[in-house]
């Protein structure tokens, strides 16, 4: 296990971990750091969010309950990746489950600490509203492509239909 963030040698290709010396000095004082196994719940749906997880090792599997209890696949998060990031910050509950894939190293900060830490460090601050950002862009692209896709379906058979 890496203890510093300092040290890590894919702190540059990681956005939100780049950071200025000062910055990780402090980030490494806030956070609390494990090795988790493979199965393990960093946080579930509908739970009160405590905190951000940020993937150091390992990968993650974010999924959501469907209104009939099946859960669904939304994608998988890899190294680098801050999760819990929207809920924590909007005070909410958490709107996915995250559950490990892989043994992982994962690095967790308190919702009260992420806070204070965004606020004195306004760079890493817009970074986490450009992450936030496509996010939602995401999302948008996932109900795009789903909704459309069936409607195109429909509109491609009635041309043909009218076409014979």
């Amino acid at each position: 296990m890496q203890p510093s963030c300092s040290h890590c040698v894919f702190r540059s290709d990681r956005p939100f971990c780049d950071m200025s010396p000062d910055a990780i000095r402090r980030f490494d004082e806030i956070k609390e750091q494990a090795i988790l196994g493979k199965g393990a719940l960093l946080f579930a749906e509908g739970r009160p969010s405590r905190g951000v997880y940020v993937l150091c090792e390992g990968r993650a599997k974010l999924s959501i309950c469907s209104e009939t209890g099946k859960r669904i696949m939304l994608r998988v998060a890899g190294p680098g990746e801050v999760l819990g990031l929207g809920s924590t910050l909007g005070g909410n509950t958490y709107e996915v489950t995250a559950e490990l894939l892989d043994t992982a190293q994962v690095a967790f900060v308190k919702r009260k600490d992420i806070l204070k830490f965004l606020r004195v460090n306004p760079t890493i601050c817009m970074e986490v509203v450009r992450r936030l950002s496509d996010d939602l862009h995401g999302a948008y692209e996932r109900v795009r492509s789903i909704g459309l896709s069936r409607s195109r379906k429909v509109r491609i058979q009635r041309a043909r239909s009218i076409a014979s």
